[in-house]
């Protein structure tokens, strides 16, 4: 199967590159906007640059290679920097999908699109894929749009929605949760964390697992691709603070409210996964297996 990724050099798209390279039975295309920072040989793959906004370069990459599936991860996800750059936003995160609905109607490609639990308000979390969105945010009613587009397109297609993804990029250009919590504690800094909102935390090989398993199957429809522990942030915390052994009194518990930010946070969201489980045979791993996995790759 020849499979294209975008977003190839975020978080998702490394783990998803590195996975397919793995099974090593897929053709790969890996585009990103700019170079390429994966830390594989691209004698194993293919690389193109692809701004996703440019539907010229979409168009001229989509028909290049055909893809039978592309695996749409890049977008714009800083919620707050969504909130002030309304017109990127909408530009990465809903033009970008209009243009390769329409290379992939042309090419007869299956598109696997990646969403978010922040389509929701939050009032009555954890959601199923049938529950009703009310983005409360502009990055929602953004990823949201995207799905619609999605609905009412008519090529194939599969939408992931997921929750709050940590992991470690090679080039450990972002951090996560757990490796802040770590850090602070270990350094005695004194920090707040959130414990008045509500999530299901992903790990990223999870999450690319989960894409994996709808892209092989080319199962369409929604799958909420998530972990399976509902937690507050001030919980993870909690939990990355035992397995590292790491004293917590520098730790205090804070309700959103008591952070300034720009843009509006659904309280609770989280998602249930039963449908990824018994469709695609989706089984990712706890929190603290995660937390493991994520000090296996650090050492």
């Amino acid at each position: 199967m020849k499979i294209l990724i975008t977003g190839s050099n975020g978080l998702l798209g490394q783990k998803l590159v590195k996975l397919i390279l793995d099974k090593g039975k897929d053709e790969l295309i890996a585009t990103a906007r700019g170079a390429n920072r994966l830390p594989y040989p691209e004698s194993h793959y293919q690389f193109d640059q692809m701004d996703i906004t440019d539907r010229a370069q979409v168009d001229n990459v989509m028909n290049r290679h055909a893809p039978e599936v592309v695996i749409h991860t890049a977008a714009m996800t800083n919620v707050d920097q969504c909130e002030t750059e309304q017109e990127d936003c909408w530009k990465q995160n809903v033009d970008a999908v209009e243009y390769l609905i329409k290379a992939c109607e042309r090419n007869s490609s299956f598109l696997l699109h990646l969403s978010t639990d922040f389509i929701f308000d939050g009032e009555d979390g954890p959601y199923d894929e049938q529950a009703e969105a009310n983005p409360i945010s502009y990055y929602g009613e953004s990823k949201l749009a995207a799905e619609e587009l999605l609905l009412n397109s008519d090529i194939k297609f599969a939408i992931a929605r997921t929750v709050l993804v940590y992991g470690i990029a090679h080039d450990m250009s972002r951090s996560n949760i757990v490796l802040w919590v770590k850090k602070s504690l270990e350094d005695g800094k004194s920090i707040k964390v959130v414990d008045d909102q509500l999530r299901s935390p992903t790990l990223a090989e999870d999450l690319a697992m989960g894409c994996y398993l709808i892209a092989e199957k080319k199962a369409e429809g929604i799958f909420n691709i998530s972990g399976k522990d509902l937690l507050t942030p001030y919980e993870m915390a909690l939990k990355t603070a035992a397995y590292f052994n790491l004293d917590t009194s520098t730790m205090e518990r804070a309700d959103a409210s008591t952070f300034t930010q720009t843009a509006k946070r659904p309280p609770k969201t989280g998602l249930l996964i039963d449908k990824a489980i018994a469709e695609l045979g989706y089984a990712p791993h706890t929190f603290e297996e995660g937390i493991g996995i994520l000090v296996d790759q650090l050492s």
